[in-house]
């Protein structure tokens, strides 16, 4: 699989999915894939579980659902994490972070 695709896999309440945290960023934003895992940029440091809590309500705000359906299954303590999103399936998630990244699914330029 090429580092460009994103592994999102079903689950019994919708998705989940690969995410490498950067803290400390200058702005909060999904800066694109790496290693097939969703990059996201935050600015909290990861103190007492803030960028945890940024990160769920950040995606919640991008995919336009409720924070309480956004979940870190894995990875509490770590960069690498396992989100889980509820309510939604893999082309709604696709559908949703293209249109606010247009290039993010795209294999290679054209």
């Amino acid at each position: 699989m090429p580092e460009t695709q994103i592994k999102v896999n079903p689950c019994e309440n919708g998705i989940r999915f690969s995410a490498v945290i950067q803290p400390r960023s200058s702005k909060n934003e999904i800066s694109g894939i790496y290693n097939n895992s969703l990059k996201i940029r935050l600015t909290s440091p990861p103190v007492d579980g803030a960028a945890n809590k940024i990160c769920v309500k950040f995606l919640a705000k991008c995919l336009g659902v409720s924070p309480s359906k956004v979940r870190i299954v894995s990875g509490l303590s770590s960069k690498n994490k396992i989100i889980e999103i509820n309510g939604i399936d893999e082309s709604v998630f696709r559908d949703k972070l293209t249109a606010k990244i247009p290039s993010l699914f795209k294999e290679s330029a054209s």
